[in-house]
């Protein structure tokens, strides 16, 4: 591989670019991910990141929680019987039984997905 370089100032600056300059959409799963590689792994951070292969990862890492949330909190409020009549006849009782539905479903998709080597 053969560099060019720029004189900016009194320094030469390599003329890089990158060869993926597809825009990636990464979400909250995706920025923890990314948190969590430059804190406790960095070494597999700075690798990804020189590689271009970060951002595909966390745009991967984004659209599988996604879809697994998606999936997880009906099938969990469907095992736990909240239901539409619920919501008709008790809206507060429905909305806590959801949150806490969402919130455990979060957290094994951040044990499993996030969180994890």
């Amino acid at each position: 591989m053969e560099l060019t370089y720029h004189w900016e100032g009194e320094y030469l600056i390599p003329d890089l670019q990158l060869s993926d300059t597809t825009h990636y959409h990464i979400g909250k799963y995706g920025h923890l991910r990314k948190t969590f590689l430059k804190e406790h792994h960095p070494a597999i951070y700075s690798d990804m990141l020189l590689s271009e292969t970060l951002f595909r990862h966390l745009a991967e890492v984004e659209e599988t929680a996604q879809a697994r949330l998606d999936r997880m909190i009906p099938q969990m409020a469907k095992a736990e019987g909240v239901t539409e009549e619920l919501k008709r006849s008790d809206q507060m009782v429905w909305v806590g039984r959801m949150n806490n539905i969402k919130y455990r479903a979060e957290e094994v998709i951040l044990h499993e997905l996030v969180y994890t080597m």
